[in-house]
């Protein structure tokens, strides 16, 4: 059986990394694609680094992406944009990406930066011919501070949005990264030419939605992720995530779609060769 995480933060394992990796090839994940949002844009080239400078027996194959978070949207000047190109340009680095927008945390930048920083990474992408990592995350279950303000607003319908208008015209394709979306925002995001991955939530008891979304999902359209060290699946929930983990997810997964793990683990494997070519 042989897995690939389509999105895992390896740049916040800094005195294990060598470890956490040997175990996740050992668990069957033998590629990884590496998100390179940092803390910001001053250290957004570390899941590069980390792409390039991995190689090995016994080790995943490591792609990586680059993007501005929308918690850090205020933070999208020209100068981190030119940065964000820099490094979206080269042949490790196949998606831009997480990018979207976030209306959980009070402190996150207001909607219209959000927005802007959003805008112009699609655009930043779709010059390149990149595929896009989507992060939506609503605040429907935020505090009381965060729903005062952000309003009525909601992430989802804002994104569709934005997506149609900015992203679907260029008929490239991207991923709705822990997509925890309802089985309509699921069709929609399939519809914009979009797959769907899923994590560990999809583990939660409470997770009924998401369940309903993967089984709604079409075989050539569903990857799995950790997104690493976050979201641990049931039976680990609660501890650090990591790519070996990501056993559980597959066979959550597969059960649910009603095949094996193995068949699971072939189909998404393929999937992520077919959105990524380049990482073959």
């Amino acid at each position: 059986m042989t897995l690939t995480d389509t999105h895992a933060h390896l740049d916040f394992y800094t005195d294990d990394r060598d470890e956490v990796l040997r175990r996740a090839y050992a668990a069957g994940v033998h590629a990884i694609l590496a998100i390179g949002i940092g803390e910001g844009p001053a250290t957004m080239h570390q899941a590069l680094e980390i792409a390039t400078a991995t190689s090995g027996p016994g080790l995943p194959a490591i792609f990586a992406s680059a993007g501005i978070h929308p918690q850090e949207a205020a933070s999208a000047t020209p100068e981190a944009l030119e940065k964000l190109a820099g490094l979206a340009a080269q042949e490790r680095c196949i998606a831009v990406g997480e990018i979207g927008l976030d209306y959980y945390h009070f402190e996150n930048p207001d909607i219209s930066t959000q927005k802007q920083a959003f805008i112009a990474q699609m655009k930043l992408a779709a010059g390149l011919g990149k595929p896009i990592v989507i992060h939506c995350r609503t605040s429907e279950l935020a505090t009381p501070q965060a729903k005062e303000k952000f309003g009525a607003a909601d992430a989802w319908e804002d994104l569709l949005a934005l997506i149609a208008e900015h992203w679907t015209p260029t008929r490239l394709p991207g991923i709705m990264h822990c997509f925890s979306g309802s089985v309509e925002q699921a069709e929609r995001s399939l519809a914009a030419n979009f797959y769907l991955s899923f994590a560990g939530n999809l583990t939660y008891p409470k997770s009924q939605v998401i369940r309903d979304a993967a089984v709604l999902a079409p075989s050539h359209r569903i990857l799995v992720e950790t997104d690493a060290p976050f979201l641990a699946p049931i039976p680990l929930r609660g501890q650090r995530n990591e790519p070996a983990m990501m056993t559980h997810t597959a066979v959550a997964l597969a059960e649910l779609r009603g095949i094996s793990t193995e068949e699971l683990a072939a189909l998404t494997t393929a999937n992520f060769k077919n959105l990524f070519p380049s990482a073959r």
